[in-house]
């Protein structure tokens, strides 16, 4: 099948002419004409799919012209990164229209974005915090939305935004068209639908699980991190091929970590990314490792979703990830439109059980390769190496209430006296032994 074949208008199919794209993929084939017939839908597709033209295709067919300068179709996404993303793919998308696409994210001036918003905006995308800040200032319409977007609610809800969605939803006129695409369906994003959606259509590109069939994977089984360490550095330098890799960190500390070990061996080569580093500072490593300036660029999850970043010749799992779903959407990143991809993973005996997660998700066992003969095998081990000593710890008897003694001692016989008031006629009783008197008044 060819765009051609399906109902687009003719400024749609110019435009992907334009962008040279001909045959649609499985995801978008079959959204489109669920989300033409007006029924929400909910899509499962992984990583790479084509999910972002699954859903605009349709929406933009549909949009019609008008002069309120309130969004008709609402995009929400996860991050900053795939903000961006989603706004040029509208835009290119809309070169043959006139519709304003607006994209908006924390991390930047809100007063900038409420004037922009407030100038029109057709298509709006935007991350839920912001989304819903500029909702309640007022920056535009509610009521003038047709079609909702969420995509990567999985992802979404994993990150903590489960109120401000909830809170967006309900802000919504009841009736819109709903479209929501996940690569898992997990028990909350069943919820959400539950409550939100109209008996949405489930379309679904590919099973959750099923591994990529451009991407060839591998693994090392490696004795611990400073191997690791040496092992990365190893393959970075005598492996030519690898000309645009993406190296997935466990945590943020990590990434740093890496990238100042590496960043002295490959001088402006390589760059690092994560939710700690500042807006300038993720859009400038993405575009300077997309052109070619960076050969490689060391990142935790946050890039494994939905960054469309083209021509990843290796991806390199340096840890491998608690989630197994995770493990599909890092590979994910390379073999993308038909080229085909390299994945490894550096997995070390703690780290087995994940391993077998991910091959009982994908039922699919990844192969060993033997770790090269020039590998320097490290014997220093970092604090969570090294073996534990654990000592029996004696818990004493503690004394019953009733066996134990006054908290204080007795007073001494001088402490003893008790202080009180002896009236005068008293003391002169005492000493006179009658009462002591002034004598008869005269």
């Amino acid at each position: 099948m060819k765009f051609t074949d399906l109902n687009l208008n003719t400024p749609l199919i110019n435009a992907l002419d334009e962008l040279g794209y001909v045959h649609p993929t499985t995801i978008q084939q079959k959204v489109f004409s669920v989300a033409m017939s007006g029924r929400d839908v909910c899509g499962i597709a992984q990583t790479g799919t084509g999910k972002t033209f699954a859903y605009l295709l349709p929406c933009l067919r549909q949009w019609k012209f008008s002069k309120d300068k309130s969004p008709q179709i609402l995009i929400v996404v996860p991050t900053r990164e795939l903000v961006a993303q989603v706004v040029n793919a509208a835009k290119s998308l809309t070169t043959y229209m006139n519709v304003q696409v607006v994209g908006v994210y924390g991390g930047t001036s809100i007063n900038t974005q409420t004037i922009e918003v407030q100038n029109g905006a057709d298509v709006l995308v935007a991350t839920p915090g912001r989304l819903f800040d500029l909702a309640m200032n007022g920056a535009f319409k509610t009521k003038t939305i047709k079609r909702l977007v969420i995509d990567e609610v999985d992802e979404m809800l994993n990150l903590g935004y489960r109120t401000q969605l909830k809170n967006i939803l309900d802000l919504l006129p009841e009736k819109r068209q709903n479209l929501m695409f996940s690569a898992t369906i997990t028990d909350d994003v069943e919820a959400l639908i539950e409550t939100y959606f109209n008996n949405p259509e489930r379309v679904e590109a590919a099973p959750t699980g099923t591994p990529l069939e451009n991407i060839i994977q591998t693994a090392y089984d490696v004795p611990n991190f400073y191997t690791k360490v040496n092992l990365l550095e190893l393959l970075l330098s005598e492996d030519a091929t690898m000309t645009k890799v993406l190296v997935f960190a466990a945590t943020k500390k990590l990434a740093d970590d890496l990238y100042e070990q590496l960043s002295s061996k490959f001088p402006e080569k390589v760059g690092v990314i994560h939710s700690n580093k500042e807006q300038n500072h993720r859009f400038n490593t993405v575009k300077q490792f997309q052109n070619g300036t960076y050969r490689f660029i060391i990142a935790t999850d946050i890039v494994a979703r939905g960054i469309d970043i083209a021509e990843v010749t290796h991806v390199i799992n340096f840890d491998t990830p608690d989630v197994p779903e995770n493990y599909i959407h890092r590979i994910g990143r390379t073999g993308r439109a038909d080229k085909k991809g390299i994945s490894i993973t550096f997995i070390t005996e703690k780290e087995k059980p994940q391993q077998e997660a991910i091959e009982a998700l994908m039922k699919y066992q990844i192969p060993t390769t033997p770790l090269p003969d020039n590998l320097i095998i490290s014997d220093v081990l970092t604090e969570d190496e090294k073996p534990k000593v654990f000592m029996k710890i004696i818990k004493l008897k503690q004394p019953k209430k009733e066996d134990v003694g006054p908290a204080f001692h007795e007073k001494s016989a001088k402490n003893q006296k008790v202080n009180f008031i002896v009236r005068k006629k008293d003391r002169m009783m005492k000493k006179y032994g009658r009462p002591k008197t002034r004598g008869a008044k005269k």
